[in-house]
Formats: structure tokens, C-alpha cells, sequence
């Protein structure tokens, strides 16, 4: 199928995405497990990826095929696991509950982390963010302030300082986090 065929650029709408959800090439390109170089040559039409890497880039960018190649709107309202997006790294597991969500407004996901394990430190970013400590005990930093938030308690704040979260309890901590615009 080339580009002519179906009446516009992949790349350039891949490109235009991307810059809707507010990445860089190179966060993609993490998110996605794949390298910078390889997003460029998707956005340029250089390369062409394989479905399953265009689904999985389409998915971190809260989109999918059907939306893609469509002008339409399923209108979705309703998600179960079988529509859940998870990447795990060394001691954090990070689930994204509402695939579709960096084209929202918010982005609710669930983060599980391994005893003493942290989220990597985020940079200051515009919007907010909100976190419901669904089971364990995690420390919150934002800029040189510092919370413990247990289990059935929130936290709440401005993304405009550097901030992380570490699991402090015994066992794994889990997390019900919102981003406000999306970040994740």
C-alpha cells in the first residue's frame, strides 16, 4: 500500500501526532523501544513499519489503526484489560489503562513499583499530576519537598518542578496516577 493509495503521508500524519501528544523523536522513540533514527525515517517516508510497530507506536500515541486511516470516532467510553498498554522496567511496571488517552485532556495509568524502587526523576513540565496510593506506601518528591502517602491516600501537584515517586513499603507499592495534559 503506498502513500498515493491511500491519500496521504503516513509519516506525516505520524509526525503530526506525535506532535499533537507533545513527544520529541527521541521520547517516542524510548516509549516505543525503538531508536530515534527509525521514527525519523517513518516521519520523512523513508521507512515504512511493520504493522505491529505502526499498531504499537499508534497505541502510545493514544490512537489506533481504525482512528489512523479514518476521519471518524468510535467513541469508545469503555475499557477493559484486553485494551491495556504495559511496559515494564527494571523494578516499575507502568500500565496504561485508558489506551486512547495521550489525545485527552488527562491520562490516567497505574504504576507498580518494586521495594525500593523509584520513577525515573521527570523534569519540569507544564500541567498536573494526581496519584492514589492503591496498595503499599510511596514517598513523593516534588522539587525539595518530600510526602509519604500510604495506602488509600492521594497526592496532588503542579508538574512545574522535578519530581519522583519511590516505594517505600515492604512490597511492591501500586499507584493509580493521573497526568494532566498527558506525559506518561
Amino acid at each position: 500500500m503506498t502513500d498515493e493509495s491511500i491519500g496521504f503521508s503516513i509519516g506525516a500524519k505520524l509526525r503530526d501526532l506525535r506532535l499533537k501528544n507533545g513527544l520529541t523523536q527521541e521520547e517516542l522513540a524510548d516509549r516505543a523501544e525503538l531508536s530515534k533514527g527509525f521514527i525519523s525515517q517513518l516521519e520523512n517516508d523513508v521507512n515504512s513499519p511493520s504493522i505491529a510497530t505502526l499498531i504499537d507506536i499508534l497505541t502510545l500515541l493514544g490512537s489506533s489503526l481504525k482512528e489512523f486511516f479514518s476521519d471518524g470516532d468510535d467513541g469508545k467510553i469503555a475499557f477493559t484489560a484486553a485494551d491495556f498498554f504495559e511496559k515494564k522496567t527494571d523494578g516499575e511496571t507502568v500500565t496504561w489503562i485508558v489506551p486512547t488517552a495521550q489525545k485527552n485532556a488527562m491520562e490516567p495509568i497505574t504504576v507498580e513499583l518494586e521495594k525500593g524502587c523509584s520513577t525515573d526523576s521527570d523534569i519540569p513540565h507544564d500541567g498536573e499530576e494526581f496519584g492514589y496510593v492503591l496498595d503499599g506506601k510511596v514517598e513523593v518528591t516534588v522539587g525539595d519537598r518530600t510526602a509519604v502517602v500510604g495506602k488509600g491516600e492521594t497526592f496532588y501537584f503542579s508538574s512545574d518542578r522535578k519530581h519522583s515517586v519511590k516505594n517505600v513499603a515492604n512490597g511492591k507499592s501500586k499507584i493509580l496516577w493521573v497526568s494532566c495534559p498527558p506525559t506518561f
